[in-house]
C-alpha cells in the first residue's frame, strides 16, 4: 500500500487538528497541572471525543465502533502529540480496547466494547511491577482456590487507572517469575472488594496510579485470552500500542518543528532573519528528513495492523526506536 492517506484519513486529520486546537491545546494540559485536577483530563471533552467516533475508531461496528482502523487512530493521536492534549485515548482504546478486541470473547466483546465506543467506560492496563518494562517479571499471583482464583500483588504506573472502572491485570497462574509461560490476564472491576489505588502525578502531568490487590477475588469467566496465554496477547496488543504511542511522539517532534521554522523566519539578527544563516539551513533541512523517515514508518506500521502483516513486531521495534530518537532530537533542537 502507497505510504499516502487516503481522503477520508487525512479529512479526519484535519477536523482532529482544528478541534484539539480549540478545545485541547498546550494551556489545557498547564491548566489541569497548575489546579491540580485530581480527575487528569475533562470528562466533558472525552464524551465530545466519544461523540465524533474517536473512543470507536478501531472498535468494530457490531460492537458500536466505527472499524475506521488504526491508520485513522493514528491521526488523531499525532494531533494529540502536536497539542499534548490529555485524555484516556491512550489507555482506554489503544491499549485495553485492543487487547479486548486481540483477545476477548465475544461476551467479553460484547459487554465492554460498546462501552468504550460511547465513552462511558475507561480501561486501564495494570502490568509494570517494577522501574523496568518487562512482563515476564509479573510476581502478583493468581491462587486457584475452588472454581475461581484470588488476587494478591501490587502495579504501578498504571495509566488513568485512578478513573479507571475496568482493570486488565495481568497476573501469574503458574510458572515462577522471569518465565514468559503463566501468564493470565483478568478484567476486574475496579471497585472490587480488595483494591487500593493511589493516584500519582507522573514527571509530565499525567495521572498515573499504584494499584494493590488484596484478596482480589476473580472467576475464570473474567480471564481474557485463555489461562496462561497472557504472554503472547501482551506480545502483539503491546506492539501495537507502541505505534500508536509512535504516532503520539511523531506529533510532539513535527509541532516543535514547525515552531522552530517559523521561529527562524521571524527572528532578526544583523539584519536579517536567522534562517537565512547556512548553518541553521543545515540542520533544519537535516531534522526535517528524519521527521518524514518517521512518518513513513509509523504510516507504514499502522497500515500494518489494519493489514495483518507478519512483520508487525518488527515494524513497532523500528518504529519507536526511530521516533523515540528523532523526537528527542526535534525538541533539543528547537
Amino acid at each position: 500500500m502507497a505510504l499516502l492517506l487516503t481522503e477520508d484519513q487525512q479529512m479526519l486529520k484535519d477536523a482532529a487538528r482544528g478541534f484539539l486546537a480549540e478545545k485541547a491545546p498546550v494551556g489545557e494540559l498547564r491548566r489541569l497541572r497548575d489546579e491540580k485536577d485530581p480527575t487528569g483530563f475533562s470528562r466533558e471533552l472525552w464524551r465530545e471525543m466519544a461523540a465524533m467516533g474517536w473512543a470507536g475508531m478501531v472498535i468494530p461496528e457490531q460492537y458500536g465502533g466505527l472499524d475506521f482502523g488504526y491508520a485513522g487512530l493514528g491521526q488523531v493521536l499525532e494531533e494529540m502529540g502536536r497539542k499534548l492534549s490529555v485524555t484516556p485515548l491512550q489507555s482506554t482504546v489503544l491499549v485495553s480496547a485492543t487487547t479486548i478486541i486481540e483477545a476477548g470473547s465475544e461476551r467479553q466483546c460484547a459487554e465492554w466494547l460498546p462501552k468504550i465506543a460511547a465513552g462511558e467506560l475507561i480501561a486501564s492496563l495494570a502490568l509494570e511491577e517494577g522501574r523496568h518494562h518487562g512482563p515476564e517479571n509479573t510476581a502478583l499471583q493468581a491462587r486457584a482456590v475452588d472454581q475461581a482464583y484470588v488476587l494478591d500483588g501490587k502495579k504501578m504506573m498504571v495509566l488513568d487507572g485512578h478513573v479507571a472502572d475496568l482493570l486488565l491485570v495481568v497476573a501469574r497462574t503458574s510458572a515462577g517469575v522471569g518465565e514468559r509461560d503463566g501468564l493470565t490476564l483478568f478484567a476486574v472491576p475496579a471497585d472490587s472488594a480488595g483494591i487500593e489505588i493511589e493516584p500519582q502525578s507522573m514527571v509530565d502531568s499525567r495521572n498515573a496510579s499504584v494499584v494493590t490487590l488484596s484478596n482480589v477475588a476473580v472467576t475464570p469467566q473474567q480471564i481474557v485470552g485463555g489461562l496462561g496465554e497472557a504472554h503472547g496477547v501482551l506480545e502483539r496488543s503491546l506492539a501495537i500500542a507502541n505505534i500508536g504511542l509512535s504516532a503520539e511522539l511523531l506529533g510532539v517532534g513535527l509541532e516543535a518543528f514547525d515552531r522552530t521554522i517559523a521561529y527562524l523566519v521571524e527572528r532578526q539578527q544583523f539584519g536579517v532573519p536567522i534562517g537565512s544563516f547556512q548553518g541553521l539551513q543545515h540542520r533544519a533541512a537535516d531534522l526535517y528528513c528524519e521527521l518524514e523517515l518517521c512518518k513513513s514508518l509509523v504510516l507504514k506500521s499502522l497500515q500494518c495492523i489494519d493489514e495483518g502483516g507478519e512483520e508487525l513486531l518488527v515494524l513497532a521495534s523500528m518504529t519507536k526506536a526511530k521516533t523515540a530518537l528523532v523526537g528527542k532530537r526535534a525538541c533539543c533542537e528547537a
